[in-house]
């Protein structure tokens, strides 16, 4: 009884503790890409952030450093063989990361995500992890319950880098959500998995890529909006062309690590309080300079974690 009453103690200690981090001003950070069509980067004080409407103070405004940042390629299952013509592709992706940037090669199965290693700064290694799809349809059941359960349970947190980074290589098409009419593009599990990477702080892109079950048509279109969607929410791209496949990877790559080049992580302080996500919008009012911003932080998500 004695041990019952000490655990049951403990409990609520600990459960004290993890609400007492939630309450009152909290350090938060979002990763802010910087979108400029001239040599124009803004500084802090060029930048304005909105928290929930109301315009918060900068405390921070730094480009990630190559050794901060955290890339996962997550590829459906599901993809067509033809796949198989981009690995010389991706594996020139992953050879031609930064020095010290962690790349993290993962292959979405049955809601899962699969590997052969975790997150890593030997980039010609995990080059080698790049593989066919084994290309059976809807085996990764949902890209996005598998984007759900990566960025929950992500390898390597304890790091605490300052960026992370998904690129997703699927279909984007959510199989649970019924029809893939235009009329029906209001899927909960797509919220669901968007509203996580928000918590965890991750930015989301993706790159479509025809699955082995679909092809072309309203498929195509139901998957890049989804995939859109979720770019849009965290502060992602989505990169497709027309309702077919690529003719090469090579230039949405090239795309996605220029952006990540051109992301800054923005810190301020904001007030947690019962509702655990805000709502934010980063603006600039230098020409012809654009910011892409997550649509909601979780706050906190600076803070550094409580000791045990």
């Amino acid at each position: 009884m004695k041990m019952l009453f000490a655990a049951l103690a403990i409990l609520l200690i600990s459960s004290s503790r993890g609400f007492a981090q939630v309450e009152g001003p909290v350090n938060t950070q979002a990763l802010v890409e910087v979108v400029a069509k001239g040599e124009q980067i803004p500084s802090l004080a060029d930048v304005t952030l909105k928290v929930n409407g109301k315009q918060e103070q900068l405390t921070g405004w730094s480009q990630v450093p190559a050794n901060g940042v955290q890339i996962a390629v997550l590829i459906d299952e599901g993809l067509r063989e033809s796949v198989g013509r981009e690995l010389n592709a991706l594996k020139a992706f992953a050879n031609g990361l930064p020095a010290g940037s962690q790349i993290y090669v993962g292959y979405m199965r049955n809601g899962t995500v699969v590997t052969a290693q975790g997150f890593t700064t030997d980039h010609a290694a995990a080059a080698d992890k790049f593989r066919l799809p084994i290309g059976a349809p809807g085996i990764s059941a949902s890209p996005y319950f598998c984007l759900s359960e990566f960025v929950k349970h992500r390898p390597g947190d304890a790091t605490r880098p300052a960026a992370r980074f998904v690129l997703m290589i699927t279909n984007g098409v959510d199989p649970y959500n019924g029809s893939t009419s235009i009329t029906n593009q209001d899927s909960p599990y797509v919220q669901a998995a968007l509203e996580d990477a928000q918590r965890a702080g991750v930015s989301v892109s993706s790159i479509y890529f025809s699955d082995a079950g679909f092809r072309g048509g309203r498929s195509s279109f139901s998957g890049q909006s989804y995939l859109t969607q979720v770019a849009d929410s965290t502060g992602g791209r989505a990169y497709y062309l027309g309702t077919g496949n690529p003719v090469s990877l090579t230039p949405f790559l090239q795309e996605f690590q220029h952006a990540i080049s051109e992301t800054y992580v923005a810190s301020f302080v904001t007030n947690a309080s019962e509702k655990k996500m805000v709502e934010l919008k980063a603006e600039t009012k230098l020409h012809n300079v654009k910011l892409r911003a997550p649509a909601a932080v979780r706050p906190g998500n600076a803070e550094a974690p409580a000791a045990e």
